[in-house]
């Protein structure tokens, strides 16, 4: 009898490496683009009321009615346009990949982006065809075309403003590659707050285009919640693979608490454009550093030697996220999350002193 991961785990599952997070006890942590403020006084303690009071001996309405209201009001989700609600932007990933799984069935998308579209379609047995971008990260329109043609993916994932590299592709290009799609196609906008431009309006013109947000970059990460805006023809199919109950009782609670109080979520987002303005200038002041634009609230660098530098900030106590390795693009690539003024200055002397080191070594 098989008793053995060996004889019982897929083969391509057990090639891969679990997602890592990195120990951040007792470090300045900006590598998982968080919001790093708090939320304000008075609405945490209207947050720690409706928790006191909040039936966790009951089963969540999976409906979620009064989120997905508060939640097409705050991110002006276009009239006529259905929601799925996710644990997380991951939740969502996992239940359209799963949708649409036929045999042979291809999930396309460009590199370097989002590690997870990749990692959910080998999870889902789908093939993954990933297209890369431009040595300057911008979009290899024809190249993504010429693939969409050869391959007819299912479903297709663009982030808008990417991660890692956190640029906005031309609006024109991503136009054109929406409008070429056989299949479905999901733009990622999880750093839409922090951006100038949004797809959001596009629904109303392509019937087989998706939007995803999250509220993690908005200061809940903790609480893991995602959506799908899009007509309804997709959303009610995506419903069928949706997991019971997936969104909990107390993220439903809190997320339309907060949400009342977008205006204050908006007021954080702002500060931390203006420190991504400040901390770019720093950067960019600094011999050896490239630093690349960004809409999103961290930034893309290169140094040499980034191991090195990423293990001279880390002894610093300064955590960020080292992406030399990750793809070719990539290489001595490390990216940060915009923090509070304080993090980021103590980012930044930590990196100065890290080069100093290296370049006197």
């Amino acid at each position: 009898m098989a008793n053995s991961p060996k004889d019982i785990i897929r083969d391509d599952i057990r090639a891969l490496a679990a997602y890592h997070v990195q120990d951040a006890a007792g470090m300045v942590k900006l590598d998982a683009m968080e919001n790093p403020y708090p939320l304000p006084p008075a609405l945490a303690a209207e947050v720690a009321a409706l928790v006191a009071s909040a039936p966790v001996n009951r089963y969540p309405d999976p409906r979620s009615p009064a989120l997905k209201a508060r939640l097409r009001e705050a991110m002006q989700i276009p009239a006529g346009m259905d929601i799925v609600l996710g644990n997380g932007s991951d939740e969502l990933i996992q239940m359209l990949a799963l949708a649409v799984a036929k045999p042979g069935a291809a999930i396309l998308g460009v590199e370097p982006s989002f590690v997870m579209f990749r990692m959910i379609a080998t999870f889902c047995g789908l093939r993954y065809v990933g297209v890369p971008l431009k040595a300057d990260f911008s979009l290899d329109t024809e190249a993504v075309l010429a693939a969409m043609a050869h391959e007819q993916p299912a479903l297709t994932f663009l982030a808008y403003p990417n991660n890692p590299t956190g640029n906005l592709f031309d609006a024109e290009a991503l136009e054109r590659v929406v409008a070429a799609a056989p299949g479905l196609v999901v733009v990622d906008e999880a750093y839409t707050a922090f951006a100038s431009r949004s797809f959001l309006p596009a629904l109303a013109t392509y019937p087989h285009l998706l939007i995803m947000r999250t509220l993690s970059k908005l200061g809940l990460a903790g609480l893991r919640l995602g959506l799908l805006a899009g007509r309804a023809e997709w959303t009610q199919e995506l419903e069928k693979v949706r997991l019971p109950y997936n969104v909990n009782v107390l993220t439903q609670l809190v997320a339309e608490k907060v949400l009342s109080q977008a205006p204050a979520l908006a007021a954080q987002a702002r500060t931390l454009v203006a420190e991504r303005a400040r901390l770019t200038a720093s950067l960019a002041t600094m011999p050896g550093v490239t630093v690349f634009p960004s809409d999103a609230n961290f930034l893309l660098f290169r140094v040499p030697q980034a191991k090195r530098v990423f293990e001279g900030l880390k002894a610093r106590r300064v955590l960020i996220k080292n992406l030399d390795g990750a793809h070719p693009l990539l290489a001595d690539c490390l990216r940060v999350t915009v923090g509070t003024p304080q993090e980021n200055d103590a980012f930044t002397g930590a990196l100065r002193q890290t080069l100093t080191e290296s370049n006197g070594n």
